[in-house]
Protein backbone atom coordinates (compact mmCIF):
# COMPACT_ATOMS: atom_id res chain seq x y z
CA UNK A 1 0.00 0.00 0.00
CA UNK A 2 2.68 2.52 1.03
CA UNK A 3 5.74 2.43 -1.18
CA UNK A 4 8.63 0.97 0.80
CA UNK A 5 11.29 3.58 1.35
CA UNK A 6 9.10 6.30 -0.10
CA UNK A 7 10.12 9.68 1.33
CA UNK A 8 7.40 10.94 3.62
CA UNK A 9 5.50 7.65 3.86
CA UNK A 10 3.79 7.17 7.20
CA UNK A 11 2.98 3.75 8.57
CA UNK A 12 -0.35 3.38 10.32
CA UNK A 13 0.20 2.36 13.91
CA UNK A 14 -2.19 -0.13 15.52
CA UNK A 15 -2.95 2.17 18.45
CA UNK A 16 -4.37 4.98 16.35
CA UNK A 17 -8.09 5.53 16.89
CA UNK A 18 -10.05 5.79 13.64
CA UNK A 19 -11.01 9.30 12.60
CA UNK A 20 -14.61 10.24 11.98
CA UNK A 21 -13.74 11.70 8.57
CA UNK A 22 -10.81 11.04 6.26
CA UNK A 23 -10.18 13.61 3.55
CA UNK A 24 -8.97 11.63 0.53
CA UNK A 25 -6.45 13.58 -1.54
CA UNK A 26 -4.66 12.10 -4.56
CA UNK A 27 -1.78 14.29 -5.72
CA UNK A 28 0.10 14.41 -9.00
CA UNK A 29 2.15 17.50 -9.89
CA UNK A 30 -0.22 19.79 -8.00
CA UNK A 31 2.31 22.42 -6.94
CA UNK A 32 0.36 25.45 -8.28
CA UNK A 33 -2.73 24.67 -6.19
CA UNK A 34 -1.66 22.66 -3.15
CA UNK A 35 -1.14 25.53 -0.72
CA UNK A 36 -4.69 26.76 -1.21
CA UNK A 37 -6.11 23.22 -1.18
CA UNK A 38 -4.33 22.18 2.03
CA UNK A 39 -5.17 25.49 3.65
CA UNK A 40 -8.84 24.74 3.07
CA UNK A 41 -8.47 21.45 4.96
CA UNK A 42 -7.02 23.35 7.90
CA UNK A 43 -9.94 25.81 7.84
CA UNK A 44 -12.69 23.19 8.27
CA UNK A 45 -15.11 23.97 11.10
CA UNK A 46 -15.98 20.29 11.67
CA UNK A 47 -15.65 19.56 15.38
CA UNK A 48 -15.21 15.80 15.11
CA UNK A 49 -11.94 13.95 14.48
CA UNK A 50 -10.49 14.35 11.01
CA UNK A 51 -7.48 13.07 9.12
CA UNK A 52 -5.98 13.90 5.76
CA UNK A 53 -4.89 10.93 3.65
CA UNK A 54 -2.58 11.95 0.80
CA UNK A 55 -1.30 9.65 -1.91
CA UNK A 56 1.41 11.17 -4.08
CA UNK A 57 1.27 9.63 -7.54
CA UNK A 58 4.84 10.09 -8.82
CA UNK A 59 4.86 13.89 -8.67
CA UNK A 60 7.94 15.42 -10.25
CA UNK A 61 7.36 18.98 -9.02
CA UNK A 62 7.53 20.38 -5.48
CA UNK A 63 4.26 18.83 -4.32
CA UNK A 64 5.95 16.74 -1.60
CA UNK A 65 7.80 19.76 -0.23
CA UNK A 66 4.51 21.62 0.11
CA UNK A 67 2.83 18.60 1.71
CA UNK A 68 5.60 18.22 4.30
CA UNK A 69 5.34 21.93 5.11
CA UNK A 70 1.59 21.65 5.73
CA UNK A 71 1.83 18.38 7.66
CA UNK A 72 3.04 20.10 10.82
CA UNK A 73 0.45 22.88 10.59
CA UNK A 74 -2.35 20.37 10.14
CA UNK A 75 -1.20 18.02 12.89
CA UNK A 76 -0.69 20.95 15.28
CA UNK A 77 -4.39 21.71 14.75
CA UNK A 78 -5.40 18.11 15.48
CA UNK A 79 -5.70 16.80 11.91
CA UNK A 80 -3.61 13.66 11.49
CA UNK A 81 -1.83 13.49 8.13
CA UNK A 82 -1.15 10.12 6.48
CA UNK A 83 1.15 10.26 3.47
CA UNK A 84 1.79 7.50 0.98
CA UNK A 85 2.93 7.38 -2.59
CA UNK A 86 5.48 6.15 -5.08
CA UNK A 87 8.21 7.71 -7.17
CA UNK A 88 7.99 5.53 -10.26
CA UNK A 89 8.76 7.14 -13.62
CA UNK A 90 5.06 7.38 -14.49
CA UNK A 91 1.88 8.02 -12.48
CA UNK A 92 -0.50 5.11 -12.00
CA UNK A 93 -3.63 7.19 -12.35
CA UNK A 94 -6.37 8.82 -10.36
CA UNK A 95 -8.29 5.61 -9.64
CA UNK A 96 -5.22 3.90 -8.21
CA UNK A 97 -4.27 6.94 -6.15
CA UNK A 98 -7.73 7.33 -4.65
CA UNK A 99 -7.88 3.63 -3.79
CA UNK A 100 -4.51 3.84 -2.07
CA UNK A 101 -5.48 6.98 -0.15
CA UNK A 102 -8.66 5.26 1.03
CA UNK A 103 -6.81 2.08 1.99
CA UNK A 104 -4.27 3.91 4.16
CA UNK A 105 -6.95 6.02 5.88
CA UNK A 106 -9.03 5.18 8.94
CA UNK A 107 -12.12 7.40 8.88
CA UNK A 108 -15.63 6.02 9.10
CA UNK A 109 -16.54 8.57 6.41
CA UNK A 110 -14.61 9.62 3.32
CA UNK A 111 -14.46 13.15 1.92
CA UNK A 112 -12.96 13.21 -1.58
CA UNK A 113 -10.95 16.23 -2.62
CA UNK A 114 -8.95 17.06 -5.74
CA UNK A 115 -5.61 18.79 -5.24
CA UNK A 116 -6.58 21.70 -7.50
CA UNK A 117 -9.81 22.49 -5.63
CA UNK A 118 -10.61 24.39 -2.44
CA UNK A 119 -13.13 23.42 0.25
CA UNK A 120 -15.34 25.94 1.99
CA UNK A 121 -14.94 25.81 5.81
CA UNK A 122 -18.32 24.15 6.39
CA UNK A 123 -17.95 21.40 3.78
CA UNK A 124 -16.96 18.46 5.99
CA UNK A 125 -19.44 19.39 8.72
CA UNK A 126 -22.46 19.74 6.43
CA UNK A 127 -21.71 16.71 4.28
CA UNK A 128 -20.99 14.57 7.34
CA UNK A 129 -24.40 15.52 8.75
CA UNK A 130 -26.04 14.57 5.43
CA UNK A 131 -24.12 11.28 5.23
CA UNK A 132 -25.33 10.25 8.67
CA UNK A 133 -28.90 10.77 7.46
CA UNK A 134 -28.25 8.94 4.15
CA UNK A 135 -25.77 6.11 4.84
CA UNK A 136 -26.17 4.49 1.40
CA UNK A 137 -25.83 7.68 -0.60
CA UNK A 138 -23.11 9.66 -2.27
CA UNK A 139 -23.36 13.17 -0.85
CA UNK A 140 -22.40 16.01 -3.19
CA UNK A 141 -22.74 19.77 -3.01
CA UNK A 142 -23.07 22.84 -5.15
CA UNK A 143 -19.86 24.39 -6.48
CA UNK A 144 -18.35 27.71 -7.44
CA UNK A 145 -16.46 27.49 -10.71
CA UNK A 146 -13.02 29.05 -11.13
CA UNK A 147 -12.61 30.87 -13.51
CA UNK A 148 -16.23 32.00 -13.05
CA UNK A 149 -17.15 32.02 -16.75
CA UNK A 150 -15.79 28.55 -17.56
CA UNK A 151 -18.25 25.75 -18.42
CA UNK A 152 -21.27 27.90 -17.57
CA UNK A 153 -23.92 25.43 -18.79
CA UNK A 154 -22.27 22.52 -16.98
CA UNK A 155 -21.98 24.52 -13.77
CA UNK A 156 -25.66 25.47 -13.91
CA UNK A 157 -26.52 21.80 -14.41
CA UNK A 158 -24.38 20.76 -11.42
CA UNK A 159 -25.97 23.33 -9.15
CA UNK A 160 -29.60 23.38 -10.29
CA UNK A 161 -30.68 19.75 -10.73
CA UNK A 162 -33.79 19.01 -8.68
CA UNK A 163 -33.47 16.21 -6.09
CA UNK A 164 -35.26 13.64 -8.26
CA UNK A 165 -33.13 14.60 -11.28
CA UNK A 166 -30.02 13.48 -9.40
CA UNK A 167 -31.25 9.98 -10.24
CA UNK A 168 -33.02 10.55 -13.56
CA UNK A 169 -30.28 12.52 -15.36
CA UNK A 170 -27.53 9.95 -14.82
CA UNK A 171 -27.32 9.06 -18.54
CA UNK A 172 -26.24 12.46 -19.89
CA UNK A 173 -22.84 13.40 -21.24
CA UNK A 174 -22.28 15.50 -18.12
CA UNK A 175 -21.51 12.36 -16.13
CA UNK A 176 -22.27 11.89 -12.43
CA UNK A 177 -25.04 14.18 -11.21
CA UNK A 178 -22.88 15.14 -8.24
CA UNK A 179 -19.31 15.67 -9.35
CA UNK A 180 -16.48 13.54 -8.01
CA UNK A 181 -14.53 16.29 -6.18
CA UNK A 182 -17.64 16.90 -4.04
CA UNK A 183 -18.24 13.26 -3.07
CA UNK A 184 -18.66 12.28 0.57
CA UNK A 185 -19.79 8.84 1.74
CA UNK A 186 -19.38 6.27 4.47
CA UNK A 187 -16.39 3.94 4.33
CA UNK A 188 -18.77 0.98 4.62
CA UNK A 189 -20.69 2.07 1.52
CA UNK A 190 -17.50 2.76 -0.42
CA UNK A 191 -16.30 -0.75 0.41
CA UNK A 192 -19.64 -2.15 -0.74
CA UNK A 193 -19.43 -0.38 -4.11
CA UNK A 194 -15.72 0.09 -4.83
CA UNK A 195 -12.91 0.21 -5.48
CA UNK A 196 -12.25 2.67 -8.30
CA UNK A 197 -11.16 1.30 -11.64
CA UNK A 198 -7.36 1.48 -11.84
CA UNK A 199 -7.02 1.49 -15.62
CA UNK A 200 -5.24 4.83 -15.46
CA UNK A 201 -5.22 7.66 -17.95
CA UNK A 202 -8.27 7.71 -20.21
CA UNK A 203 -10.51 5.72 -17.84
CA UNK A 204 -13.56 7.57 -16.41
CA UNK A 205 -13.13 6.02 -12.96
CA UNK A 206 -15.64 8.37 -11.36
CA UNK A 207 -18.38 7.52 -13.88
CA UNK A 208 -17.76 3.78 -13.55
CA UNK A 209 -17.90 3.97 -9.74
CA UNK A 210 -21.06 6.10 -9.92
CA UNK A 211 -22.78 3.58 -12.18
CA UNK A 212 -21.83 0.71 -9.86
CA UNK A 213 -23.13 2.74 -6.92
CA UNK A 214 -26.49 3.13 -8.69
CA UNK A 215 -26.60 -0.57 -9.64
CA UNK A 216 -26.31 -1.41 -5.95
CA UNK A 217 -29.22 0.81 -5.02
CA UNK A 218 -27.25 3.81 -3.80
CA UNK A 219 -28.84 7.22 -3.43
CA UNK A 220 -27.61 10.62 -4.56
CA UNK A 221 -27.97 13.64 -2.28
CA UNK A 222 -26.72 17.19 -2.77
CA UNK A 223 -26.11 19.72 -0.02
CA UNK A 224 -27.53 22.88 -1.54
CA UNK A 225 -24.72 25.18 -0.59
CA UNK A 226 -21.57 25.94 -2.54
CA UNK A 227 -18.98 24.01 -0.54
CA UNK A 228 -16.21 23.72 -3.14
CA UNK A 229 -14.23 26.03 -5.40
CA UNK A 230 -14.08 23.80 -8.49
CA UNK A 231 -11.16 24.77 -10.69
CA UNK A 232 -11.09 24.46 -14.46
CA UNK A 233 -7.72 24.21 -16.20
CA UNK A 234 -6.31 22.41 -19.25
CA UNK A 235 -4.26 19.95 -17.17
CA UNK A 236 -7.25 18.47 -15.33
CA UNK A 237 -7.42 14.67 -15.48
CA UNK A 238 -10.94 14.75 -16.89
CA UNK A 239 -9.57 16.03 -20.21
CA UNK A 240 -7.71 12.75 -20.75
CA UNK A 241 -10.93 10.74 -21.14
CA UNK A 242 -12.16 10.39 -24.72
CA UNK A 243 -15.75 11.31 -25.48
CA UNK A 244 -16.14 8.04 -27.37
CA UNK A 245 -15.16 6.10 -24.24
CA UNK A 246 -17.74 7.89 -22.13
CA UNK A 247 -20.36 7.48 -24.87
CA UNK A 248 -19.88 3.70 -24.93
CA UNK A 249 -20.28 3.43 -21.15
CA UNK A 250 -23.39 5.64 -21.23
CA UNK A 251 -25.07 3.60 -23.96
CA UNK A 252 -24.38 0.35 -22.09
CA UNK A 253 -25.80 1.80 -18.87
CA UNK A 254 -28.90 3.08 -20.69
CA UNK A 255 -29.49 -0.35 -22.20
CA UNK A 256 -28.92 -2.04 -18.87
CA UNK A 257 -30.89 0.24 -16.56
CA UNK A 258 -33.63 1.96 -18.58
CA UNK A 259 -34.51 0.33 -21.87
CA UNK A 260 -35.52 -3.07 -20.42
CA UNK A 261 -38.48 -1.32 -18.75
CA UNK A 262 -39.89 -0.10 -22.08
CA UNK A 263 -41.45 -2.24 -24.81
CA UNK A 264 -40.89 0.57 -27.33
CA UNK A 265 -39.52 4.10 -27.20
CA UNK A 266 -39.00 7.20 -29.35
CA UNK A 267 -35.66 8.92 -29.88
CA UNK A 268 -36.17 12.68 -29.67
CA UNK A 269 -33.81 14.10 -32.31
CA UNK A 270 -33.71 12.81 -35.86
CA UNK A 271 -30.39 14.57 -36.38
CA UNK A 272 -26.84 13.45 -35.83
CA UNK A 273 -26.99 12.69 -32.10
CA UNK A 274 -30.24 10.76 -32.31
CA UNK A 275 -29.01 8.68 -35.24
CA UNK A 276 -25.73 8.07 -33.46
CA UNK A 277 -27.58 6.71 -30.44
CA UNK A 278 -29.67 4.45 -32.66
CA UNK A 279 -26.58 3.07 -34.40
CA UNK A 280 -24.87 2.49 -31.03
CA UNK A 281 -27.68 0.35 -29.64
CA UNK A 282 -27.74 -3.42 -29.79
CA UNK A 283 -30.02 -4.93 -32.43
CA UNK A 284 -32.54 -5.82 -29.74
CA UNK A 285 -32.72 -2.24 -28.53
CA UNK A 286 -32.85 -0.88 -32.08
CA UNK A 287 -35.97 -2.95 -32.68
CA UNK A 288 -37.65 -1.16 -29.78
CA UNK A 289 -37.27 2.24 -31.47
CA UNK A 290 -40.77 3.07 -32.68
CA UNK A 291 -39.81 6.42 -34.20
CA UNK A 292 -37.58 9.46 -34.18
CA UNK A 293 -39.19 12.80 -33.46
CA UNK A 294 -38.07 16.33 -34.23
CA UNK A 295 -39.18 19.87 -35.04
CA UNK A 296 -37.17 20.12 -38.27
CA UNK A 297 -39.70 20.18 -41.10
CA UNK A 298 -37.22 18.80 -43.64
CA UNK A 299 -36.55 15.70 -41.55
CA UNK A 300 -40.25 15.24 -40.84
CA UNK A 301 -41.16 15.72 -44.52
CA UNK A 302 -38.76 12.96 -45.56
CA UNK A 303 -40.71 10.73 -43.20
CA UNK A 304 -38.15 8.11 -42.20
CA UNK A 305 -34.54 7.32 -41.35
CA UNK A 306 -32.99 4.37 -43.17
CA UNK A 307 -30.20 2.58 -41.30
CA UNK A 308 -27.92 1.97 -44.27
CA UNK A 309 -25.24 0.09 -42.32
CA UNK A 310 -27.65 -2.54 -41.04
CA UNK A 311 -27.02 -6.16 -41.94
CA UNK A 312 -30.76 -6.78 -41.91
CA UNK A 313 -32.77 -7.07 -45.10
CA UNK A 314 -34.78 -5.07 -45.75
CA UNK A 315 -32.82 -2.33 -44.03
CA UNK A 316 -34.69 -0.78 -41.09
CA UNK A 317 -36.67 2.37 -41.92
CA UNK A 318 -37.68 4.24 -38.77
CA UNK A 319 -40.45 6.86 -39.00
CA UNK A 320 -39.61 10.50 -38.30
CA UNK A 321 -42.50 12.38 -36.68
CA UNK A 322 -43.22 15.80 -35.28
CA UNK A 323 -42.69 15.63 -31.52
CA UNK A 324 -46.40 16.23 -30.90
CA UNK A 325 -47.31 13.22 -33.03
CA UNK A 326 -44.81 10.92 -31.32
CA UNK A 327 -45.57 8.70 -28.37
CA UNK A 328 -43.59 8.45 -25.14
CA UNK A 329 -41.43 7.21 -23.61
CA UNK A 330 -38.68 9.33 -25.13
CA UNK A 331 -34.91 9.09 -24.98
CA UNK A 332 -33.99 12.72 -25.53
CA UNK A 333 -30.85 13.48 -27.53
CA UNK A 334 -31.24 17.26 -27.46
CA UNK A 335 -28.84 19.17 -25.24
CA UNK A 336 -30.44 21.23 -22.51
CA UNK A 337 -29.97 24.96 -22.06
CA UNK A 338 -28.95 25.58 -25.69
CA UNK A 339 -32.12 26.72 -27.49
CA UNK A 340 -33.11 29.75 -25.46
CA UNK A 341 -35.75 27.67 -23.72
CA UNK A 342 -37.57 26.56 -26.90
CA UNK A 343 -36.83 22.85 -26.48
CA UNK A 344 -37.61 22.95 -22.76
CA UNK A 345 -40.95 24.68 -23.49
CA UNK A 346 -41.82 22.03 -26.08
CA UNK A 347 -41.04 19.24 -23.64
CA UNK A 348 -42.94 20.92 -20.82
CA UNK A 349 -46.00 21.32 -23.06
CA UNK A 350 -46.43 17.53 -23.20
CA UNK A 351 -46.94 17.27 -19.42
CA UNK A 352 -44.67 14.26 -19.11
CA UNK A 353 -42.93 12.87 -16.03
CA UNK A 354 -39.15 12.63 -16.16
CA UNK A 355 -37.90 9.14 -15.45
CA UNK A 356 -41.19 7.52 -16.42
CA UNK A 357 -42.05 9.18 -19.75
CA UNK A 358 -38.64 10.45 -20.82
CA UNK A 359 -34.93 10.37 -20.05
CA UNK A 360 -32.24 12.82 -21.07
CA UNK A 361 -29.29 11.26 -22.87
CA UNK A 362 -27.41 14.19 -24.47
Amino acid sequence: MLARGYPGARAIGPARAPAQVSVILPVHDAEPWLDECLGSVLQQDFEGSMELSIFNDASKDKSMTIIEKWKKKLEDSGILVVIGGHDSPSPRGVGYSKNQAVAQSSGSHLCFLDADDVMMPQRVRLQHEAALRHPKSIIGCQVTREPPNSTERYTRWINQLAPDQLLTQVFTSNGPTVIMPTWFCSRAWFAHVGPFDEGGRGVPEDLLFFYEHLRKGGGVVRVDQSLLLYRYHPGAATHSVLETTIWAHRVCFLEEQALPHWATFTIWNAGRQGRRLYRSLTTGSQRKVAAFCDVDENKIRKGFYCYEDSQERPKPRIPVLHFRAARPPFVICVKLDLTGGVFEDNLRSLNLQEGRDFLHFS
